[in-house]
């Protein structure tokens, strides 16, 4: 796929806090995947990933506030608007005309001629006119989450409210970003100059590129509501406005830029890498999901998430049409979201001279190199290691991984992979032993060992005489350590969690989360995040599996082998019989979660 971010030592943290939304935090290492290589310009430490935040769909209004602890003040003057500063009479610019949506800035010499003298009414007018019903299509949308707690598996933390920006689309269905729904119990919908709240069904939730699809029974809700059109893939300052309900107010709010790149970008909801915009528009919390539209009023984009670093500014970026049509299109044609396909290989550049001379490859000949293969995709049947991918359904790869992307502009390969279907196919060309060969390769998505997301499932967790065992995810990670978990946690996860690729389909990582205190496990109280890589000899391979030797087992002692040559032994009549008590005592409901009883 293409290049990773660089990733920093460990124990080092970056210059400024880490900004996190309500919903996930952006640590670099949710980022990386094991899919590629790194180089990064000197400019990383700027332009971090660790930077990236999820837009804040929280308003102060819907925060949940702990108890016992006073609402951190947002700003000394918030409530205290600042007076202007005074101006000489002969200095002061009367204030803008204002028409609808629009100001009209008007200079003094202008009040001499027309009612707006100044303003092509040919121009300005008709783009008002033109750019008001989409605006009208924009909604605000209010979620309540409640989030499943993976440090106490069996329950889930209090729920709390967030606001956030949507927009209505053709076939009676709003799009918003995928983190303003996450961990929904109840999503509703309120038009713009409407007073009504409706209830809206998620229809489905796009992890990777960060998209949900949203519905609403009531027909009154589509009532006067035409859906946006969707525009081109914009250029280099092609102008763009973005619409949504930021934080600041409960109205709608407007900010205009322009597109300042175009390349791709880590998506840090997603811990993926697609195409994305990226504008210099204001962005700010409850901008997520809202629409950015060009001059012509057509959406080009979704606003999703900004970057936020001491020597930045106004750096936003946005969801292009082509992953947001993607997403829709995989939706209509499966009845569901599928995901985006990879290229399950890491792979590195071919730059160096010396390099392509020793693998045979011709000065004419360019392309990349496989490093290591998931051996659970497909692609491992047919490539091989130190294989050269010349080009990918047809098109050329560069030595650097990019490709022709439009006129003047070059772009990673992943593109090209991002553009397909789940269970396509793909014509990839490879150079091995100085020999071309071609292969035809069905894409599929990727499993990771640690995944980004539990996609909405609840935790699985297993317990045995105080010994808690789940397994392990990024949100897993996160509740344990915090939004540093990339400093905090233990290195032989992290090792894992950025290099370590599955064997098989349904492989975990299993681990002891943490011990509740009996009589039985004395001695033992000290095991914390521990994996546990075999029971009775037997090497685990996923949690269900560790559940069934447990439960089945008639021998006379239980026996654990455990990350750092740590062994845990117990009587097994005594283990199990010890085991209800425990429960009663934390209010556990079960010894093990539903997925496990199936």
């Amino acid at each position: 796929m293409g290049e990773t971010v660089t990733k920093r030592k460990r124990g080092r943290k970056p210059k400024n806090p880490i900004v996190e939304n309500l919903e996930t935090t952006a640590p670099a290492t949710a980022i990386a995947t094991t899919w590629t290589t790194t180089t990064t310009p000197a400019l990383d430490d700027v332009f971090s990933v660790s930077n990236v935040e999820i837009i804040d769909t929280a308003t102060p209004n819907h925060r949940h506030r702990r108890r016992g602890r006073p609402p951190k003040k947002l700003s000394k003057n918030l409530d205290k608007p600042e007076k202007p500063p005074s101006m000489a009479p002969s200095r002061r610019v009367p204030r803008a005309i204002e028409n609808g949506d629009f100001a009209v800035p008007i200079t003094p010499g202008d009040l001499a001629v027309g009612p707006v003298a100044g303003v092509d009414p040919g121009v300005a007018w008709e783009s008002v006119a033109r750019a008001v019903p989409a605006m009208d299509a924009v909604v605000k949308v209010f979620c309540v989450h409640t989030e499943p707690n993976f440090s106490l598996p069996w329950q889930r933390k209090r729920q709390y409210s967030s606001s956030s920006s949507g927009f209505v689309i053709g076939g009676r269905r709003v799009l918003t970003n995928a983190h303003s729904v996450e961990h929904y119990t109840q999503v509703k919908l309120k038009k713009r100059g409407s007073d009504t709240k409706y209830l809206a069904t998620v229809l489905a939730i796009g992890t990777e590129c960060d998209i949900a699809m949203l519905t609403v029974d009531d027909d009154k809700f589509w009532q006067d509501v035409s859906p946006v059109q969707f525009g081109d893939l914009p250029a280099l300052q092609d102008a763009v406005t973005v619409v949504g309900y930021p934080i600041g107010g409960d109205t709608i709010s407007v900010t205009s830029g322009v597109v300042s790149r175009i390349e791709i970008l880590s998506y840090v909801h997603g811990s993926t890498e697609l195409l994305g915009l990226q504008i210099d528009a204001a962005i700010n919390s409850g901008n997520s999901g809202g629409p950015a539209f060009n001059d012509k009023g057509n959406c080009v984009g979704i606003a999703f998430q900004s970057l936020k670093h001491e020597d930045v500014e106004n750096i936003g970026y946005v969801i292009p049409t082509p992953v947001i049509m993607h997403f829709i299109q995989d939706y209509e044609k499966n009845g569901a979201y599928t995901g985006f396909p990879i290229l399950g290989v890491e792979w590195q550049k071919m730059e160096n001279p010396d390099l392509r001379r020793s693998v045979g490859m011709k000065p004419d000949q360019k392309g990349v190199r496989i490093r290591r293969i998931d051996p659970t995709a497909p692609e491992s049947q047919v490539l091989k290691p130190s294989d050269i991918i010349l080009s990918f359904d047809g098109v050329d790869i560069a030595n650097d991984g990019t490709v022709p992307f439009r006129h003047g502009e070059r772009i990673g390969f992943s593109y090209l992979i991002s553009q397909k279907y789940t269970g396509d196919n793909a014509a990839v060309r490879v150079l091995r032993n100085s020999e071309i060969l071609n292969f035809d390769i069905r894409l599929v998505t990727h499993k990771r060992l640690i995944p980004a997301h539990n996609r909405g499932r609840p935790p699985s967790y297993y317990i045995i005489a105080g010994f808690v065992f789940t397994t392990v995810s990024v949100p897993y990670l996160r509740s344990e350590y915090g939004k540093d978990y990339e400093y905090e946690a233990p290195v032989k996860l992290l090792d894992k969690l950025l290099h370590s690729l599955p064997q098989s389909p349904d492989e975990q990582l299993v681990v002891v989360s943490q011990v509740l205190v009996a009589d039985i496990n004395i001695g033992y109280e000290d095991i914390v995040n521990t994996q546990v890589l075999a029971f009775n000899g037997k090497p685990v391979k996923n949690l269900k599996s560790l559940a069934s030797m447990v439960e089945s087992c008639d021998d006379e002692f239980i026996k654990f082998d455990l990350e750092y040559q740590q062994i845990v032994v117990l009587c097994t009549k005594t283990a199990k019989a010890a085991t209800l008590d425990i429960l009663a005592t934390h209010c556990i409901p079960s010894a093990m979660s539903d997925d496990l009883k199936t």
